[in-house]
């Protein structure tokens, strides 16, 4: 059986790192994005299973790259979870009614976001 796919979404290398180990610990394959340009890029080429999605990006936020992933046919229901640092009373709401299925403040409990991302994928 393929192992599912997860695109990582962070300008933090530290946190990407992190969080593959984290992943392939628990059976997935990752890909990375470092950036919000170069996030639907890596999306539209390697049809991820889940995204892990930052909010604080250069190259334009994570609420610009959900907002392009949720127009593109092929990504339109791709789960999008955000983990980010910004204050989630400001953020959290945004997120989810833009079509995120799940948000996290930073630095994420790992048992917890496991949890969601088994929820997201079904």
């Amino acid at each position: 059986m393929e192992k599912r796919k997860i695109l990582i979404v962070d300008d933090d290398a530290d946190i990407r790192v992190g969080l593959h180990a984290r992943l392939r610990a628990s059976g997935y394959a990752t890909v990375f994005a470092e950036d919000g340009m170069s996030a639907v890029t890596v999306a539209r080429r390697e049809e991820p299973d889940l995204v892990l999605l930052d909010l604080g990006l250069p190259g334009g936020d994570g609420f610009t790259v959900l907002e392009r992933l949720r127009r593109h046919t092929q990504l339109a229901c791709t789960p999008v979870i955000v983990l980010s640092a910004r204050d989630p009373e400001e953020n959290e709401k945004q997120a989810l009614e833009a079509g995120a299925v799940a948000f996290f403040q930073k630095p994420a409990e790992n048992d917890a976001l496991l949890e969601a991302i088994v929820r997201a994928l079904g």
